[in-house]
């Protein structure tokens, strides 16, 4: 995919500019979130609106896929999490 396909404007989905905000309420809610960061969307995983049965589960799930897709996590707080494609620099201070 070309970043510049847009007439010499970077395409932010290309290259992983775009940055998408997930809350899932069921487990089911976390494959929409893996499809995204699939699609190169760094991805902000709130897990707060989860059963907590689910919660670990849902973690796991989205760190399997995250490493299928060689990209990049880190925990942000207790029940958020940040995935971001490999290409996208991480810094935290």
């Amino acid at each position: 995919m070309d970043p510049f396909a847009s007439g010499g404007a970077p395409n932010p989905h290309a290259w992983g500019a775009e940055v998408m905000l997930f809350q899932p309420t069921s487990f089911d809610g976390v494959q929409e979130a893996v499809m995204a960061l699939r699609d190169h969307a760094t991805v902000l995983l709130n897990l707060t609106s989860l059963p907590v049965d689910q919660m670990q589960r849902a973690a796991d799930f989205m760190a399997g896929g995250a490493f299928a897709l060689d990209a990049q996590q880190e925990r942000l707080g207790e029940r958020v999490l940040l995935f971001a494609p490999h290409f996208v620099q991480l810094h935290r201070d």
